[in-house]
């Protein structure tokens, strides 16, 4: 059992959910949040956590020496922080570089230097897309085919941890995950644009011709599988981590609109995204035959409702950033 980890990215979406998960189910774990606390990064996520066993730190997973320094006093490393929005990739990839291959980089010397258990964290994004008519899934030997800046530099990160696996010995796993929704994700992502737009008195958009296919999970238990992984998973080895659920972006859209009250074609279409890959579809069976692991929110209608009555009464939390957000989609015409 770990007893000190660092968790990279904890300010962030999926990271704080982890932590929020690690901190309710494994009270005698110290967490070091390390956090560069960029757009996607706030602090109130990890606010109402007891500062005893929460530390955040502010600083950049590029820094060795800030990375180095705190890797000497952990067990593990938990590699969450990314820059994640395909959109921004496209426009300026640079930033994508720097965090998700340097910073990767960084942190597996670290996690070298001291002996140090790391998992890192990716997206089924690597392995391109799916046609819609194709039965397959995704597995952990589905070949690497990624189509934007964002996959290709999470695909190079990947290979980066593999590498230091088999090169140096550094004691890692991999999980690749599907699409999560819920608390704390940035209005920029699908679904809570859709619901703030809607809580605003705006209208929803779709892409496209809405029939792009993503396979949905909740992230409590994304936070959950990723917890087995850490702790049971087996050295070098990859985890695919998924719900069984699949959904095209038109009826996760209706779902939401229904279920705020409105008309189920009461939507804007809007321009489609640059490069919009068709499908992800996610095979866990490794993760459920090898380690038990299974999803317990699997009625995406009750997460939804969850994730909309979080949205509703968290408005001071995410309207601050809803202009600014709206304008630059406006601008890129969606």
């Amino acid at each position: 059992m770990f007893k000190r980890i660092i968790v990279t990215g904890g300010c962030g979406f999926i990271g704080s959910n982890f932590v929020h998960h690690v901190a309710r189910e494994h009270p005698d774990v110290h967490i070091t949040v390390l956090d560069k606390l960029t757009y996607a990064g706030n602090p109130e996520n990890i606010s109402d956590l007891p500062t005893d066993r929460v530390e955040l730190v502010v600083g950049d997973i590029c820094d060795a020496a800030l990375v180095d320094s705190l890797a000497s006093h952990a067990d593990a490393i938990v590699h969450f922080a990314a820059e994640s929005h395909n959109d921004n990739s496209i426009a300026d990839p640079r930033p994508f570089l720097e965090t998700n291959v340097e910073g990767t980089y960084t942190l597996l010397e670290a996690a070298r230097a001291h002996g140090v258990r790391f998992h890192h964290v990716s997206t089924d994004e690597v392995y391109g897309d799916l046609a819609l008519d194709d039965p397959a899934r995704f597995t952990e030997e589905t070949p690497y085919h990624p189509s934007s800046p964002y996959s290709s530099t999470k695909a190079a990160s990947d290979m980066l941890v593999r590498a230091w696996y088999r090169t140096y010995h550094v004691p890692v796993t991999i999980s690749n995950c599907s699409n999560n929704y819920g608390p704390y994700q940035h209005i920029e992502k699908f679904i809570p644009r859709q619901i703030t737009n809607l809580l605003i008195g705006g209208r929803a958009k779709l892409y496209g011709d809405g029939k792009n296919v993503r396979d949905w999970i909740h992230t409590e238990d994304h936070s959950s599988a990723v917890w087995e992984i850490l702790t049971r998973g087996r050295l070098g080895e990859t985890y695919l981590i998924g719900a069984d659920g699949e959904r095209a972006n038109i009826d996760v859209l209706r779902a939401i609109l229904e279920r705020m009250g409105h008309d189920p074609n009461d939507f804007d279409w809007v321009r489609d995204r640059p490069g919009h890959d068709r499908r992800y579809a996610i095979d866990a069976t490794k993760l459920t035959t090898e380690l038990g692991w299974r999803p317990t929110h699997t009625d995406f209608s009750a997460g939804l409702d969850d994730t909309i009555a979080w949205y509703r009464s968290h408005k001071a939390w995410w309207l601050p950033a809803k202009e600014e957000t709206e304008t630059r989609y406006l601008q890129q015409g969606q």
